[in-house]
C-alpha cells in the first residue's frame, strides 16, 4: 500500500487497525455539517435547462434538460430549496411547465416541481433577470444558461446581489470582461465558476492526470466537436449575431487545454480559420465550422507544443447527437479519447440508431426514480451546489476551489484569452494574434496581433 498508495497520492495516512472499531457517537458528531439549504436562480430556459425547444421537447440528447432536472432532484434529496427560473418571453412558461410535468414529474417520482418563473406568463422581457434576482438574497445561487453575450451582465448583476454565480462556457467573450468578473467577485466574496461538465468525465479526468503526471512537455493537440445541421436552427436567434460555433464549442477542449496545463505551459499566439456556405444558404450570416490553431509555450524550458480546435455544426445527424475527440501527445507519450462513443449502442422501434452515453445523464429511472446523480452532467452543478454550501456555512474559502476541482473564474482566463484571439483573427483574415502576459506570468491582461 506504501508503494501504490502512499507514495503516489498526497497527503494518505495509511495508518490501518488490522480489527477497526466502530465510529463513537462524539467522533461522528466533530464532522462538519452543512445543513442549510441551497436557493437557486435558472436564468435561461432553454434547451440545456428545460430540454423545451420550438414548442416541444428539444431534437438533442437532452429533451427533458439538465439544469431543472438536476435542481429538482436536489431539491428531492435536501441540497436545494427555492428553485426560480428566469427566460425573456414568458409566453413559452405555460409550455414549459406541461413539457417539465411530461418529461420529469410524470416520468420520475417524488419530484417538486414549484418554480418561480419571471416574467410573467404574459410579459416579454429580455431584462426580466433584473426583477428576478432581488428576489434573492447573498449567498443564494445563480445559474446561467443563456447566449454568450448576455453572460457578463447577467453575472455582474448577480455577483453585486451577494449570489455564488455558475456560467456556462464560454463564461464571457471577453478577456476585459473575464478580468471584471474576478475582481467583482473578490470584492462581493463570492464563488464564481465556469459551467464545463467534461472535467467531471472519467476518460477527461484520467487523461488530465495522466498528460500532467506521465507525458512530459506539452507537445501536440488535436480536438473536434460538432453537432448537426438541426442545430442552427436551434440557435437561430444568435448564432452569428452575438456569437459562433468556436465560443460555444471549441470552449470545451480549450478548457481541458487549460486545465491540463496550468502550471506547465501557456497560450502564446492563436490563428483563425474558417469554413463557410451551409449557414449562409439558410440566411445566416456565420461561420459553418472554425479552427483554432494555438501555440503553446512550455515554462520549464520554453519549448512550443501546438494545438488545433475544431468545431462543426453543420454535420450530418449521426448515431450521437455531438462527435467529440481528441488526440494529446506530449514528450513521453500520447492519449486518445472518443468522447462520443463509449461501448454502448442502443435500437428502438421508431427510433434511430443510437451511440449513447448515459456518464453523461442517465434519464432511465430507477424503481420510478431518477438515478443519474452518478452522472457528470448532474455531479458538475452538484459539486458547485455542494461548494457554495460548504462556503456559506464557513468550511471551506473561495480561494480552496481554485485547486482545479472547480473551472472557478480565476483559473479559467487563458481560454476566454484564446477565444477572444481567436475571433479577432478571424475577423482580421486570419491575423496571428498574440497573448500578452502579467508579472505573474500566468494571467493574460493583452490581445495584440
Amino acid at each position: 500500500m506504501q508503494k501504490n498508495i502512499g507514495d503516489v497520492y498526497k497527503g494518505m495516512d495509511l495508518a490501518c487497525d488490522t480489527y477497526p472499531q466502530t465510529m463513537s457517537s462524539t467522533e461522528s458528531n466533530n464532522r462538519p455539517k452543512i445543513d442549510a439549504k441551497a436557493n437557486v436562480l435558472m436564468v435561461g430556459s432553454g434547451e440545456y435547462t428545460t430540454g423545451y425547444v420550438g414548442g416541444t421537447a428539444a431534437d438533442s440528447d437532452k429533451g427533458a434538460g439538465v439544469v431543472a432536472l438536476t435542481m429538482f432532484d436536489l431539491r428531492r434529496r435536501g441540497k436545494v430549496d427555492r428553485v426560480g427560473m428566469c427566460g425573456v418571453n414568458g409566453k413559452k412558461f405555460p409550455g414549459i411547465r406541461n413539457h417539465m410535468q411530461k418529461n420529469i414529474g410524470d416520468v420520475y417520482k417524488g419530484m417538486d416541481l414549484a418554480c418561480d418563473t419571471y416574467p410573467s406568463d404574459e410579459t416579454v422581457n429580455p431584462k426580466a433577470y433584473l426583477d428576478a434576482i432581488p428576489t434573492y438574497k447573498a449567498g443564494d445561487i445563480a445559474i446561467i444558461f443563456t447566449p454568450d453575450d448576455t453572460h457578463y451582465d447577467i453575472a455582474l448583476a448577480c455577483i453585486k446581489q451577494g449570489m455564488h454565480v455558475m456560467v456556462t462556457k464560454p463564461i464571457v467573450q471577453s478577456l476585459e470582461h473575464h478580468i471584471n468578473l474576478i475582481k467583482a467577485a473578490k470584492e462581493n466574496n463570492v464563488l464564481v465558476a465556469m459551467e464545463v461538465h467534461k472535467r467531471l468525465d472519467p476518460f477527461y479526468a484520467d487523461a488530465r492526470d495522466r498528460a500532467r503526471s506521465q507525458l512530459g512537455n506539452f507537445q501536440y493537440m488535436y480536438a473536434y466537436m460538432s453537432q448537426p445541421k438541426h442545430q442552427l436552427e436551434t440557435f437561430k436567434a444568435w448564432a452569428g449575431k452575438s456569437s459562433d460555433i468556436s465560443y460555444y464549442l471549441n470552449s470545451h477542449h480549450i478548457d481541458f487545454s487549460e486545465w491540463t496545463l496550468q502550471g506547465i505551459a501557456r497560450p502564446v499566439r492563436v490563428t483563425g480559420t474558417s469554413s463557410t456556405g451551409v449557414a449562409h444558404s439558410k440566411g445566416m450570416k456565420t461561420e459553418d465550422s472554425i479552427t483554432l490553431t494555438v501555440q503553446w509555450e512550455n515554462l520549464n524550458d520554453k519549448s512550443l507544443g501546438c494545438a488545433v480546435y475544431t468545431s462543426s455544426w453543420v454535420a450530418p445527424k449521426s448515431d450521437v447527437h455531438s462527435q467529440q475527440r481528441f488526440f494529446y501527445m506530449g514528450s513521453n507519450g500520447e492519449i486518445n479519447v472518443d468522447q462520443a462513443h463509449r461501448g454502448m449502442t442502443v435500437a428502438n422501434d421508431g427510433k434511430p440508431f443510437a451511440s449513447v452515453n448515459p456518464l453523461f445523464m442517465k434519464y432511465t429511472p430507477t424503481n420510478g426514480e431518477f438515478s443519474g446523480q452518478g452522472s457528470y452532467g448532474v455531479r458538475s452543478f452538484e459539486c458547485f451546489v455542494d461548494a457554495c454550501r460548504e462556503v456559506n456555512a464557513g468550511t471551506k474559502s473561495i480561494e480552496a476551489f481554485d485547486d482545479g476541482s472547480l473551472a472557478t473564474a480565476c483559473t479559467t482566463v487563458q481560454g476566454t484569452a484564446i477565444l477572444e484571439a481567436g475571433r479577432k483573427s478571424l475577423d482580421t483574415d486570419g491575423r496571428p494574434m498574440d497573448i500578452l502576459y502579467g508579472d505573474d506570468g500566468h494571467t493574460p491582461v493583452e490581445i495584440r496581433p
